[in-house]
């Protein structure tokens, strides 16, 4: 049990802890009126000091979980209730937008549904503390980079252990990879991926035609198309995201960068951020910059500001994702199935030492260990991500299906689907390690402090590379 707590985490101890104690007397292993451990013999048991024990048992004391005798200890009590006890309820936590709307068109008609829509930027401190309270929900949309931290905190239910059936025959045989893999912990899936976006360039058809050249293939033809732009007066070749202002949407592009030329952050139990491929990507934005193809004032620029440069015109080409499509289409007053007659997409060009490449993301449904209905849950989640469920939320949001059938359903009337869907088969994910956040910090401080030329691109990679070897734990490669 000892090994259950750990300071590596990005989870507060004492939230662990709390956490396991509840899940603990939910599963029975503490009855009402039962004493837990003392204070000591917590900290002896998780190897942890006496503060977040103190902390973990004041709340769960303040939540009415526990009792607290002076010099007895702490008692559950017993007329504490674990909340959402009934079955016919699952209870769905999902962020702002469509979702709440898609999950219940989807849904079995005689399941009960309480859903509760939080902002995105809300979303994982909310989960985090119903988890420790518990009353986690049975089931929550959430972005995808966050299952590994919380598979490895104890939150998520292994499906197979729900529907080993449904695993085997549906999510392993139709839904596509880098998903499958991906959402995977200690062997099976903790998450299935609810939709799907890619990374790449976009760029104004007309505005390539005009300097003759073709969408660029690799970094070579990007540079010349980049330079005939810039001399022929566009105000700005290639925009991006690229500083911490972006945040997350900037590491995406970096990430997008990196994988062109067969490179990336974890690999193997190491830190692999280190290597030439990784320098050279940045220097090659470098000389961009230098060649007045990207402006400088990129740093500086929010996560939605480079699609509304393109959509203006004043921008000719842009790194964003596919998620882009709605926000285009507005700013260019386009329905969005006609924004491919004005802009193109295409993936990542190909670096000297890797092939053309995108990024994929997006949000997935998770069942938590404390649902109080995992088979109504399973239910849900196997209606959810129904083909038909995937075709319908694909053709209405322009996110990519990600199962195979579903993919081609929705691509068959959707040409745009059709380009981005061919695209994940040159896609690699976001790394999936725990502290995730953490690690995206350093990436968009790493772009950010060469684009403002703060450092050169080979000491802000070691830079780079060394905090994310403290932040995770690995060892450089």
């Amino acid at each position: 049990m000892g090994t259950a707590i750990d300071p590596k985490q990005p989870l507060p101890v004492y939230i662990q802890l709390k956490t396991l104690l509840i899940q603990e007397i939910i599963d029975g292993r503490y009855g009402p009126g039962d004493r837990l451990p003392t204070e000591h013999e917590l900290c002896a048991l998780y190897n942890i000091s006496r503060t977040p024990v103190n902390r973990a048992l004041t709340e769960m004391a303040e939540e009415g979980i526990v009792l607290r005798q002076r010099r007895h200890g702490s008692f559950v009590n017993p007329e504490w209730v674990p909340p959402h006890t009934s079955p016919h309820d699952v209870q769905v936590i999902v962020p702002e937008g469509s979702w709440e709307a898609m999950v219940r068109a989807a849904a079995p008609p005689d399941l009960s549904l309480d859903i509760l829509q939080v902002g995105l930027s809300e979303l994982r401190q909310v989960l985090v503390r119903a988890v420790a309270e518990g009353r986690a929900p049975d089931m929550a949309i959430m972005d995808s980079v966050w299952v590994h931290e919380f598979a490895a905190s104890g939150f998520l239910a292994p499906l197979q252990e729900l529907d080993a059936d449904w695993v085997r025959d549906e999510y392993e045989r139709d839904f596509v990879e880098p998903f499958r893999t991906a959402n995977k912990f200690d062997g099976g899936p903790v998450a299935v991926q609810a939709e799907a976006d890619v990374a790449g360039i976009w760029y104004r058809r007309a505005d390539v035609a005009a300097v003759g050249h073709k969408p660029p293939r690799t970094w070579e033809e990007l540079a010349a198309v980049g330079g005939a732009l810039a001399e022929r007066g566009t105000t700005i070749p290639l925009t991006l995201p690229g500083g911490s202002l972006a945040g997350e949407t900037a590491t995406y592009c970096l990430l997008s960068l990196l994988a062109s030329n067969g490179a990336g952050v974890l690999g193997q139990g190491t830190v692999t951020l280190d290597t030439p491929a990784v320098t050279e990507c940045l220097t090659f934005l470098q000389q961009l910059l230098h060649a007045g193809v990207i402006p400088a004032e990129s740093v500086a620029y929010e996560r939605h500001r480079p699609m509304r440069q393109l959509a203006e015109g004043k921008a000719s080409m842009a790194i964003g994702g596919s998620y882009d499509v709605p926000a285009l289409a507005a700013a260019a007053s386009l329905a969005p199935e006609d924004v491919l007659d004005q802009f193109g997409f295409i993936a990542m060009p190909a670096g000297p030492r890797g092939r053309a490449a995108t990024l994929a993301g997006g949000m997935v449904y998770t069942v938590f260990r404390q649902a109080s209905s995992p088979q109504p849950t399973m239910r849900l989640l196997r209606a959810v991500t129904s083909v038909e469920a995937l075709t319908r939320m694909s053709r209405t949001t322009w996110q990519l299906a990600p199962r195979r059938s579903a993919l081609d359903a929705a691509a068959a009337d959707f040409p745009f689907l059709h380009v981005t869907g061919a695209m994940l088969g040159q896609a690699v994910v976001r790394p999936p390690t725990p502290p995730y956040a953490r690690v995206s910090a350093q990436l968009y401080t790493l772009l950010e402090s060469v684009l403002s030329e703060r450092l050169e691109p080979r000491d802000a990679v070691v830079r780079a590379a060394d905090m994310i070897s403290a932040i995770t734990g690995l060892p450089l490669a």
